[in-house]
């Protein structure tokens, strides 16, 4: 088995890799995501959908130039799925072609028994790596070079699966009946993700680092918009973080995401809307509201937070017509 070198030299060389593959993040998931990787731990990020957690693994890959592997959890998901089938439909068309030798090879047996014996000698041709289908765990352990491996929404697969997780997490190594036990070439790098459907297990979380990504602060939100959608005006970026922020507040039955945040501005600049006052913007709500009760509480706060911005306005401009020198007139001249 191979040890995964350290990914990342330092804290700043993470932001930096990561800021390079368009993923802002703040110093606790940088130092997370380096403890990890030099630890070669797995990691465990929670956190509601649509912070980014999936995302993190892709720029993790990407920053260290390892190929991505993705396994996508669902409930009734079993070993086969993800560790590997026998092609059974292979193994019946090498049969057919291979039929005479079968038949040279069962020639002279004296009883039924003797043809299967003879058969049965021969089963490390049929049931060798050439006849398994990998699926990504085994893609993660037989990989020729170091891997990310994604395991996405572990919290949808049921318990059982989780513990069978746990056996390969912890050694690295998948035992095939028919062929033996196969190693781990390198060591992956392991991000699973959570939205918190069901508790995760204390077994998992032990042998893994945990990292919760909430919703961003409207800072980091604003610097994650000027990155993404550069062609928004700085004035109407700022207007939807602090609007975002405000309705993630309420009791809403959806919490509008960060991926819904950036198409919401994207589609604002696609209407041309230069301020969160524009007409056109109430119409575009839905890109962030989801279901019907969550658009009416979304209407409601986006009216009053543009008579707030107008009152705060007209408050300036009286402090600053206040403060303006009034020209008067000599009346002695």
């Amino acid at each position: 088995m191979v040890e995964v070198d350290a990914a990342y030299s330092s804290i700043d060389e993470v932001r930096s890799r990561l800021a390079d593959q368009r993923y802002i993040c703040d110093n606790n998931i940088a130092t997370v995501v380096y403890l990890a990787t030099r630890l070669g731990k797995p990691l465990l990020v929670e956190g509601p959908a649509g912070v980014g957690k999936t995302e993190l693994a892709k720029v993790i890959a990407g920053s260290l130039g390892a190929e991505l592997i993705r396994m996508q959890c669902y409930e009734g998901i079993d070993e086969a799925k993800a560790l590997y089938e026998w092609e059974y439909a292979k193994q019946l068309l090498y049969t057919q072609i291979l039929k005479e030798k079968i038949s040279e090879v069962t020639a002279g047996a004296a009883t039924l028994a003797d043809a299967v014996d003879r058969i049965t000698s021969q089963d490390d041709v049929f049931f060798s790596k050439r006849f398994i289908l990998p699926r990504p765990l085994l893609q993660a352990i037989q990989s020729e070079q170091r891997s990310v491996l994604l395991i996405d929404e572990i919290d949808k697969a049921d318990a059982e699966f989780e513990a069978f997780l746990l056996e390969i997490l912890s050694d690295f190594q998948v035992t095939v009946p028919e062929i033996g036990t196969i190693e781990a070439r390198h060591i992956p790098i392991v991000v699973l993700t959570s939205n918190n459907a069901r508790e995760m297990s204390d077994a998992l979380k032990r042998r893994c680092l945990h990292l919760y990504i909430d919703f961003p602060s409207p800072e980091l939100e604003l610097e994650i918009i000027r990155l993404k959608v550069p062609e928004a005006e700085a004035s109407l970026a700022a207007d939807i973080t602090a609007l975002l922020a405000a309705l993630r507040k309420l009791d809403l039955k959806k919490q509008p995401s960060i991926s819904e945040t950036l198409d919401w501005a994207k589609a604002l600049v696609i209407m041309n809307a230069r301020s969160i006052g524009d007409a056109i913007v109430k119409d575009t709500l839905s890109t962030i509201a989801k279901y019907e009760g969550d658009l009416r509480k979304a209407e409601k706060e986006l009216a009053g937070f543009i008579d707030k911005k107008k009152s705060a306005e007209k408050a300036k401009e009286a402090a600053a017509a206040a403060a303006t020198p009034v020209e008067t007139k000599d009346l002695l001249h």
